[in-house]
C-alpha cells in the first residue's frame, strides 16, 4: 500500500475513534465553548476537537517514519519537515493554551512570531517570490525572506482559524486543500511534503465525521492553529522549494479563499479603527448567513469555491487532465451558486 496511502488511512482511522473520547472528556472536565449573540451555536459545545486531529496526524507520520515511508532524507530536507512538524506541534500547543485558559490576542501572536521564526531559521521559508503576468520570472527576494515566511506562517495559521466559524468550515476548508497539496507535491516530484499532507487531510476530513453540521465537537483554537500552520508549511517546503515560477504562486492559489477573507476583514476592521482581532460578522460564512442561506447550504457553497479554486491549481501546475477537472469544478462551482440563488429566492418564513 503506498505511504501516501497509509498516511491518510491512519489519520483519519485515529481521528474517527480519538474524537468521542476526547468528547466526553471536555464534557466532563467543563471546557465547552459557549454560546453568545456573535456566535452561531446554541449550546454549549466542546472545543478541544484538535487534540483528536493532532493526534491523528502525528501518529500517521510516526507509523510512516516508522516503516521507512519518508526514505534517507538529506540534512536539509529533514531539517525543514522537523521545522513544520515541531512548528505544527507548538501552534497546536499555543492553541490549546488559549482554549483552556484564554491567552491575550497579543500574546498568542509573539508565541506564534516566535515559532515561525524558529521554522524559518531552519529551512522552512520563501526565498522566491514570482510577480503574476510579468516576465520577471522567479525574483529572489533576500533579506525579505524573513518577514514575507514569518506573515505566510502566522497569517494561515490565523486565517483559518478565523474560518472556523460555521459547523465543518474550517475542517473541510482545510482538508481539501491538503488534498490538493498532496496531488500537486506528487506532481512536483515531492514526495515528502506529500506525506505531510496526505496525513492533514486525513486528520481534517476524518474530524468531519462529528463535525460537520450539525456539529458534535468543535476543533477550537489549537486544531485551527496547527491546521494553518502545517498547510503552510507543506506549501513553502513542498512547492516554494520547488524553485519554478509555476509551484512558487501555487501555496497561494491553493488557499486563496481563507487569504481573501481575512485579508477582506482584517483591512475593514482596521479601516474602521478597530483592533485586527475585534470580533465582528464580517467573514464571508457571516454574510451568506445574513443573506439567508443555512449553515449547511453556506458551507457546502465555500467548499466548491475551495475546491474550484484547487482545481484552477490542478490545472496551472499542469497535471494531466487538470483543465478538465478545472471546467468539471467549475461545473459544480456554478451549480452551487444556482442552488444558493434559488434557496434566496424562497419566501423566508
Amino acid at each position: 500500500m503506498p505511504y501516501h496511502l497509509v498516511a491518510f488511512l491512519v489519520a483519519a482511522l485515529v481521528v474517527l475513534w480519538s474524537t468521542p473520547i476526547v468528547k466526553k472528556i471536555g464534557l466532563k472536565s467543563g471546557y465547552v465553548d459557549m454560546p453568545d449573540p456573535r456566535k452561531v451555536h446554541k449550546r454549549p459545545m466542546v472545543r478541544l476537537g484538535g487534540i483528536s486531529i493532532f493526534m491523528g496526524t502525528q501518529i500517521a507520520l510516526l507509523i510512516v517514519a516508522i516503516s521507512g515511508g519518508f526514505g534517507d532524507l538529506p540534512p536539509a530536507s529533514a531539517s525543514e519537515v522537523w521545522g513544520v512538524v515541531i512548528g505544527g506541534m507548538l501552534y497546536f500547543l499555543i492553541g490549546l493554551a488559549d482554549d483552556l485558559f484564554t491567552l491575550t490576542p497579543w500574546s498568542r501572536l509573539l508565541m506564534q512570531f516566535a515559532v515561525a521564526g524558529m521554522a524559518w531559521g531552519v529551512g522552512v521559508r520563501i526565498d522566491f517570490v514570482t510577480l503574476p503576468f510579468s516576465d520577471l520570472g522567479l525574483i529572489n527576494i533576500e533579506w525579505l525572506s524573513l518577514p514575507l515566511t514569518l506573515i505566510w506562517l502566522v497569517g494561515m495559521a490565523n486565517a483559518v482559524n478565523f474560518m472556523d466559524g460555521l459547523d465543518g468550515l474550517a475542517a473541510g476548508i482545510s482538508g481539501i486543500s491538503a488534498v490538493v497539496m498532496l496531488v500537486v507535491s506528487l506532481f512536483m516530484n515531492q514526495p515528502t511534503a506529500a506525506l505531510l499532507a496526505a496525513a492533514l487531510a486525513g486528520g481534517a476530513l476524518g474530524f468531519l465525521r462529528y463535525n460537520f453540521n450539525p456539529a458534535q465537537i468543535f476543533m477550537g483554537d489549537g486544531g485551527a492553529y496547527f491546521l494553518g500552520f502545517t498547510l503552510a508549511g507543506v506549501g513553502v517546503i513542498g512547492l516554494v522549494k520547488t524553485v519554478t515560477t509555476v509551484a512558487v504562486a501555487l501555496p497561494f492559489v491553493i488557499l486563496a479563499v481563507p487569504i481573501f477573507d481575512t485579508s477582506t476583514v482584517v483591512l475593514n476592521r482596521l479601516r474602521r479603527g478597530k483592533s485586527p482581532f475585534s470580533a465582528d460578522k464580517g467573514h464571508l460564512h457571516h454574510r451568506l448567513l445574513e443573506a439567508g442561506l443555512s449553515q449547511r447550504r453556506s458551507v457546502l457553497l465555500i467548499y466548491a469555491i475551495v475546491f474550484w479554486v484547487g482545481s484552477l491549481a490542478i490545472a496551472i501546475a499542469g497535471i494531466p487532465a487538470g483543465a478538465a477537472y478545472a471546467i468539471g469544478a467549475t461545473l459544480l462551482l456554478c451549480y452551487a451558486i444556482w442552488r444558493a440563488w434559488q434557496r434566496l429566492q424562497e419566501p423566508r418564513t
